[in-house]
């Protein structure tokens, strides 16, 4: 087996990166060696900025977004990327509303640097509601799926 040799700029790039994207993991495979880079992320920076947002005058026409991400049952997104419904284009969507979903069970996967990212129901419950179509961008904390 060849000795591996670690690149710390190549590292310390990836890790920029990381950030620039806000992603929360990263994966780089070559031949038969892997290099995983992951961190928590913490929600916190997202939580001040909607209050602003809130104070101004047009807080009536974004109510509606504010319920949705504040609902109790939301599930957010832990990254940024783009969401599909279904493991495959054509297949079916992994859940619907109305649907009961058990804890863990997959309800969409994000795809984030060409890695897709299973998101997980969090508890278990009933799909009230998909609040992403398939193929769309998505932000970090953003809601995704209302289950109740």
């Amino acid at each position: 087996m060849p000795k591996l040799t670690v690149d710390a700029e190549l590292i310390e790039q990836l890790a920029d990166l990381m950030d620039e994207k806000n992603l929360t993991e990263l994966e780089l495979a070559q031949g038969e060696h892997k290099l995983k880079l992951s961190r928590a992320q913490a929600p916190a920076p997202a939580a001040p900025a909607p209050a602003p947002a809130a104070a101004a005058p047009a807080a009536p026409t974004t109510s509606a977004p504010a319920d949705k991400s504040s609902h109790p049952g939301a599930v957010p997104s832990p990254m940024v990327g783009t969401a599909y419904l279904a493991p495959q284009p054509g297949a079916d969507a992994f859940v619907t509303p109305g649907e009961a979903v058990k804890e863990g069970q997959t309800l969409l996967i994000i795809e984030a640097m060409k890695v897709m990212n299973p998101i997980p129901a969090p508890r278990a419950g009933t799909v009230k509601e998909v609040l992403v179509a398939d193929g769309s961008p998505v932000e970090f904390g953003e809601p995704l799926v209302i289950i109740e």
